[in-house]
């Protein structure tokens, strides 16, 4: 049984975030989703493979990756990307609604958009990482916010410090933090 605040928090984004499907536009710019899996409020992260060429090596992230053109939409994406790197069936979860699409700072020459979707669980999905991801955690979101967990993160060859959290020798830093920090306003 869900607390009322936490209740309270899915109800605010059910009210305030669009429950749209997100149809990749053909404009040569690469699509990706994310699934911002929601329970007991704590989200579900994962902690990227180290794999040569991938920029996203090692990052904390959401479950999540490009569009296929297998997929229906962005949020068949999100919903096949949670199963592959983590064994998670989104199908028990609800879908709540859909954050802003955002790019990431360093995106590369094509650039890239990811659109997040959010999904509440009723009971905890227990993750299985697959040779995606190195691990996967809970982050509890109250605690995000209250900033506790505040710190900086000084980004490789730019000498530019970003602002991050640190929970559990985990870094949550770029993309994910700002997804995250859009999350927590749309609860708000």
């Amino acid at each position: 049984m869900l607390s009322c605040r936490v209740a309270s928090r899915i109800e605010t984004l059910r009210t305030r975030l669009a429950r749209r499907e997100v149809q990749p536009p053909d404009d040569g710019l690469r699509r990706a989703a994310v699934a911002a899996v929601v329970h007991d409020d704590r989200v579900l992260l994962m902690k990227r493979s180290a794999r040569d060429g991938d920029p996203w090596s090692g990052h904390i992230s959401l479950p999540g990756g490009g569009y296929q053109p297998a997929d229906h939409d962005l949020h068949a994406t999100a919903i096949r990307e949670a199963r592959e790197e983590l064994a998670i069936d989104l199908a028990v979860a609800s879908w709540v609604g859909t954050l802003p699409a955002l790019a990431p700072l360093m995106s590369g020459p094509k650039g890239i958009e990811v659109t997040p979707f959010v999904f509440a669980a009723d009971a905890q999905p227990e993750p299985q990482p697959s040779a995606e991801a190195e691990t996967a955690f809970w982050l509890p979101l109250e605690l995000a916010e209250s900033g506790a967990l505040d710190g900086t993160y000084m980004y490789p060859h730019l000498d530019r410090v970003l602002p991050c959290w640190n929970f559990d020798d985990h870094v949550i830093w770029g993309l994910t933090f700002r997804i995250l920090n859009e999350l927590l306003a749309a609860a708000r």
